[in-house]
């Protein structure tokens, strides 16, 4: 693919390689310095850059270095964060410790003033991307929890769409992720070091990372992405935080996740 022409001064014909971890639906590029996010042009670029740079000073984030629209596609590229994902064999070798680290990160992230924030609205906002996803036919029922869809579940994204409507949760308005899960967290000398795919950031409900949150560290060490520890119970994220978790949010905002 051609890449516009700021891009490729900054770029040029240094090596890269393609990360397949992130579920973005983006092409990824790794750069020695640097990480380009390429995608369809739908203004989603223009929107992360947008908070990334409203989190600098905040939040450990990326810095942008070049934002551009060209033939349909958008390409946002910005600074490669320093340290490992969560997601690493290495780091999740310590469970209790990526379980520490994972608290970390959300505690980091709901402690930013939400005032002046650019993005996010809540569940209204949560609610009509869901239906526009909906309509459009882009919910990919293959890759949700085998337990939402089909015999016992939701008959199908629809019905899903629906519950989620008529049984919206009380909210408290805090910063937010919206992709808290292990492969968007970095660490380095065993701190957290940055925070990525920053697209859906915004003020929301706290439970809307909590949930996301606890799936992936569940997801991560069980075996589901091939790295297992038995016995581990997810829930120790909780105990870290000090909360005791309402479980109809929890279950809520995971399932309100699956159509996206």
């Amino acid at each position: 693919m051609t890449l516009p022409e700021r891009i490729r001064k900054i770029v040029g014909d240094l090596p890269f390689e393609a990360d397949r971890i992130g579920m973005s639906g983006a092409g990824v590029r790794l750069y020695p310095d640097a990480v380009l996010k390429i995608s369809r042009d739908d203004g989603s670029a223009r929107r992360e850059a947008g908070i990334m740079e409203w989190l600098r000073g905040k939040l450990p984030v990326p810095e942008i270095l070049a934002c551009e629209r060209e033939n349909g596609h958008q390409f946002l590229l910005m600074t490669r964060l320093p340290g490992v994902m969560l997601c690493e064999g290495s780091v999740l070798a310590d469970p209790l410790h990526v379980t520490g680290l994972l608290a970390e990160a959300l505690e980091t992230v709901g402690s930013v003033d939400i005032a002046g924030c650019p993005g996010g609205a809540g569940l209204d906002t949560e609610l009509a991307i869901a239906r526009e996803h909906v309509e459009r036919g882009e919910v990919d029922v293959e890759n949700t929890d085998p337990a939402t869809f089909g015999p016992g579940g939701f008959r199908d994204p629809e019905h899903l769409l629906r519950w989620l409507e008529e049984n919206r949760p009380s909210e408290s308005p805090a910063f937010t992720h919206g992709d808290m899960c292990l492969p968007n967290i970095f660490t380095e000398n065993g701190k957290i070091s940055g925070l990525l795919d920053l697209g859906g950031a915004g003020v929301g409900d706290p439970y809307r990372d909590y949930a996301i949150a606890r799936r992936s560290l569940h997801d991560n060490l069980d075996g589901h992405h091939g790295h297992s520890c038995p016995g581990f119970d997810a829930d120790v994220l909780f105990d870290i935080l000090g909360i005791s978790p309402d479980r109809e949010k929890l279950r809520y905002y995971a399932l309100l996740d699956e159509l996206f």
